[in-house]
């Protein structure tokens, strides 16, 4: 193409550089960088990627490495089977983000969005390289832009977001396979969309989000929609690792054979290769996701010139202007403090999780019977089995008093693998050992493993006085009576 390729805009601090001054959008074309930091911003994306696809299909203890199986309420993590009764466990698992996060924040800034963001990796490593496989350049990409539609032109827009379309249902469907497993993943995608409307739904939605998201909102997200950006300042510090200037070292600038001039030769590659379009030169701002694209293009300019590297650097406030950085400091010392105090409690919680689960409820309706053979308690014994094999549950009281029985479980009941079983069954005391209400000890094991689960519930019954006049009542009456509850 012969068109002259658009001037890029220049960043300031008044207003985002992807916002035109009468609120249109300006779409953004970062330059391809090379260096230490790009290389492996790239190892670390695929490998992410191949995380991301890779976990459906590698099996442990014969289900998938993460699984929500929420048709069978059950989830499996790396080995481990969690029930709906373990979801309180996520507490553990949401705070613990949440605080590793503001701990990678307060010592590396915004590491965790230019390097291991799902966003950022999936458009810096699928979408824009697909669009420079296509489109070429920067310089190229805003002629084309700029370029009117020729057959060429709409050639390439046209194989460019079928590609983004196919990458976009692509990454859904993998997103869905950890839901319903890439078995019936393939059964589904086999049969009619209407015979799993509510999956096809899913997997629709979120094709034309990824679509809308990666082909045209890009960056926006992390500018506008994204509250990290907007929290950082709260969570970091003049000693906060993060990408700055030298401006001691950079100032003024001028051109290379200059001797009164810094090092920076104001050449923009910092602005030319930024995803969000700013200068870093300016400062730390906002729109800064610290993957170190403007470190790469520095540095390789900088050889270029047989200058140092690290006119822009990681490195801290206090770093960038002469003065030493503090690693541990009090906000340091309380997350860490946080993060060992919910690792603890949640070893803890996780030692006293079992391959099987048992719980003991009341069943509805009248809490207790009462007649001459004395007082009956209705009860619901629920148990689950976590594991890939048959287990027996054996059900017997504790502490009881005497005469107890509990009727309808005297026998082992087996669970299947990943089964579970509800069972009714009735506490029994006869009315010569009934002597008023008692708690309730119930002792389940659980074979093979020999695991022992104890619940308690209370054994309900009228008062001993009340008990007795029901009894005294019933002598002098021969008259057989249908049982009912004895007034409380």
């Amino acid at each position: 193409m012969s068109a002259t390729a658009p001037h890029q805009k220049k960043p300031n601090l008044d207003s985002v550089t992807t916002i035109n001054q009468d609120g249109s959008r300006y779409f953004l074309h970062p330059a391809d960088v090379r260096g230490g930091f790009t290389k492996w911003r790239r190892y670390l994306g695929a490998f992410l990627l191949f995380i991301y696809v890779a976990m459906p299909w590698i099996p442990i203890n014969g289900h998938p490495a993460v699984f929500f199986d929420l048709a069978n309420r059950r989830f499996h993590l790396l080995g481990l089977t969690f029930v709906t009764e373990d979801l309180w466990l996520a507490f553990f698992l949401l705070t613990g983000l949440g605080f590793g996060l503001f701990y990678l924040t307060a010592l590396a800034g915004r590491l965790w969005c230019g390097w291991t963001c799902p966003y950022t990796v999936f458009l810096e490593h699928i979408y824009r390289r697909i669009e420079r496989m296509i489109d070429g350049d920067a310089p190229a990409r805003r002629r084309l832009d700029a370029a009117p539609w020729t057959s060429e032109k709409i050639a390439r827009r046209t194989i460019k977001h079928a590609l983004f379309f196919l990458v976009s249902a692509a990454i859904a469907h993998v997103f869905l396979s950890y839901f319903v497993s890439i078995p019936r993943l393939y059964e589904y995608m086999q049969q009619s969309p209407l015979a799993h409307a509510k999956a096809f739904g899913v997997v629709t939605f979120l094709t034309f989000a990824l679509y809308g998201s990666f082909a045209w909102f890009r960056e926006q997200f992390c500018i506008i929609l994204c509250p990290y950006g907007r929290i950082q300042s709260a969570l970091t510090d003049d000693n906060t690792m993060v990408i700055g200037y030298d401006a001691n070292r950079g100032e003024p600038r001028g051109k290379p054979k200059d001797p009164n001039a810094g090092d920076c030769i104001n050449c923009s590659r910092c602005v030319q290769v930024c995803p969000t379009g700013i200068d870093i030169r300016n400062g730390l701002q906002l729109e800064c996701i610290g993957c170190a694209a403007c470190v790469d293009a520095c540095n390789e300019v900088m050889v270029k010139l047989d200058r140092p590297k690290g006119l822009v650097r990681y490195d801290s406030y206090n770093g960038l202007t002469g003065k030493p950085r503090k690693i541990i400091r009090p906000r340091i010392v309380l997350y860490t403090g946080f993060l060992l105090l919910g690792a603890v409690v949640l070893t803890l919680f996780l030692r006293g999780l079992h391959s099987a689960d048992a719980e003991v409820s009341r069943l509805v309706g009248q809490p207790f019977y009462a007649n001459q053979e004395g007082v009956r308690n209705q009860f619901e014994l629920r148990m689950v089995n976590k594991r890939n094999e048959e287990v027996t549950f054996t059900v017997q009281a504790i502490d009881a008093p005497k005469g107890l029985k509990l009727n309808g479980v005297e026998t082992a009941i087996t669970v299947p693998a990943q089964g579970e079983i509800t069972r009714p069954f009735f506490a029994v005391i006869p009315a010569a050992d009934y002597s008023g209400r008692f708690p309730l000890k119930v002792e389940i094991t659980v074979q093979p493993g020999d695991i022992r689960i104890e619940n308690e519930i209370s054994f309900l019954g009228p008062s001993v006085y009340a008990f007795k006049e029901q009894l005294e009542a019933a002598k002098s009456d021969p008259t057989p009576e249908a049982e009912a509850p004895a007034p409380q």
